[in-house]
């Protein structure tokens, strides 16, 4: 039987020196070789289950407490003027109240600080020699779970800028956000046409990746061919040599793994568009014109209300849509801007720049804020509730087969500040959704005040599927309670 060219270089490599050239040629042959694994279908009449899908709507700013905090604890009645536009959806709302975060910060504004204990609640937070370090975020945890069963791990949109860095891949790897729609409707969809999952018959008849089977034919895995010649020769390497081997050949076995992956989508987005799930898909009409500069998408919306919500409504659409035709399972829109002005959505005194109304509507004490100025953010955050709203009613129209998309969604609506004013406790926090049926919707839940928002992540990370008991500062804050979760949130 002719030896394989990966046979051959780890036998030539076992007999003379390791050299560059001798690894780089059998590099080229293990890269060329092909890889599928063997697909086998999933067994018939299992349980038809759409995935569980997590969102971020994050607005700037913090909220009016006052007009966001239901007074009674327990079933929802009336919501508040900050929450009435979600009325409609009383029944799916889990309003959360006393949640703080107790991170300090080194070298940092008060904005980069608030900023960069948003979604990863960590400890500390810093500016190093000009760089800013903060922590892994819920979103990238949560994507590093479920990432690798769908085209995008997460999606990250919106007006983030240099002080607000939401997402963090690690405490010196910020995730960059996308601004023009145009590029996250190319990003989602460039190569794939855009279907509707059937879910159900996803799971009565859908191919399946079996993993780690051994084969003796051509599709086999070249690392599984050459695995044992490769540990054979790794006892003969020094460790800094045993160390690039591995990542060499993890490397290899990472893109083979992705490859497979998407080809079974693709076989599988054939059949869904062969048979298609219930729901419709509504793509957008109005994406910018390519090749169009950003600050021509973005300026306006600083200026003109009206242009600031016909973007907003354009990027809730793309992440529905990413959510819908599972193109990610994990996203944040950062919404709004603390320099938007607000011409006609505020209707009371004569200022109309949000930052400026920030302050003026923010004091230590309520009673000493400006009450004209609260009474503008007031309305703005109305107007910021009124954009969420249609994206929670657009998510509970979309029939996954029995369920809705909102019903196996968890959605986050807070904002990165507590309020205005950089405060950092009660931050406002609502779930929407159901969760996959994890989530006890319809109530106002108060915790006790202080509580590290830190526990909310580690729940919403223990629903997405994260087996860690620790994230951020839940464990080890002064004001660490309920022993690092939330009690009854189901």
């Amino acid at each position: 039987m002719t030896a394989s060219p990966a046979e051959k270089f780890m036998r030539d490599v076992r007999r003379h020196p390791l050299t560059r050239r001798a690894f780089l040629r059998g590099a080229g042959a293990a890269m060329a070789l092909p890889f599928i694994e063997q697909l086998a279908p999933a067994a018939p009449g299992t349980a038809a289950r759409p995935p569980l899908r997590f969102g971020v709507f994050t607005v700037t700013g913090g909220t009016v407490i006052e007009s966001w905090k239901p007074k009674a604890v327990g079933a929802l009645d009336k919501l508040p003027s900050i929450l009435r536009p979600l009325e409609f959806a009383k029944d799916a709302l889990l309003v959360l109240s006393g949640l703080s975060h107790h991170g300090r910060s080194e070298g940092l504004n008060a904005h980069e600080h608030c900023a960069l204990m948003h979604l990863t609640g960590a400890e500390v937070v810093k500016k190093v020699d000009g760089k800013l370090v903060a922590g892994p975020s819920v979103d990238q945890v949560a994507a590093r779970a479920v990432g690798d069963q769908t085209f995008l791990p997460s999606l990250e949109i919106g007006l983030s800028n240099h002080e607000t860095q939401y997402s963090w891949r690690s405490a010196d790897a910020r995730v960059p956000y996308e601004a023009n729609p145009r590029l996250v409707f190319d990003r989602m969809f460039r190569g794939r046409v855009p279907v509707v999952p059937n879910w159900k018959a996803r799971a009565a008849n859908a191919p399946a990746p079996t993993v780690g089977t051994k084969r003796d034919t051509i599709d086999r895995s070249v690392l599984d061919l050459v695995r044992e010649e490769a540990n054979d020769l790794r006892r003969d390497l020094g460790a800094a040599d045993r160390k690039r081997l591995d990542q060499y050949l993890d490397g290899v076995r990472s893109i083979e793994k992705r490859i497979d992956f998407v080809e079974n989508r693709q076989r599988l987005e054939a059949a869904d568009a062969a048979n298609p799930g219930p729901s419709k898909l509504a793509l957008p009409t109005n994406l910018p014109k390519e090749n169009v500069p950003i600050w021509q998408v973005t300026n306006p919306v600083h200026r003109d209300p009206e242009y600031h919500e016909s973007y907003t409504r354009l990027m809730t659409d793309l992440l529905v849509l990413a959510f819908q035709t599972d193109t990610t399972r994990v996203g944040v829109f950062a919404c709004g801007s603390d320099e938007a002005q607000f011409p006609g959505v505020v209707t009371v005194g004569y200022e109309t720049h949000c930052h400026t109304l920030e302050h003026q509507g923010n004091a230590g004490r309520v009673e000493d804020a400006d009450p004209i100025s609260r009474e503008a953010l007031r309305q703005i955050h109305v107007w910021y509730t009124q954009l969420f709203a249609a994206m929670v009613k657009r998510m509970r129209e979309i029939d996954e087969g029995g369920s809705s998309l909102l019903d196996n969604t968890i959605l986050l609506y807070t904002s990165y500040m507590a309020d205005g004013g950089h405060g950092t406790h009660d931050y406002p926090a609502v779930l929407v959704g159901g969760a996959g049926g994890t989530l006890k919707t319809g109530r106002h839940v108060a915790f006790k005040p202080k509580t590290p928002v830190s526990n909310l992540y580690a729940e919403i990370l223990s629903r997405m599927g994260v087996r860690a008991d620790k994230f951020g500062e839940n464990l080890t804050s002064s004001h660490r309670q309920y022993d690092g979760k939330l009690p009854g949130l189901n």
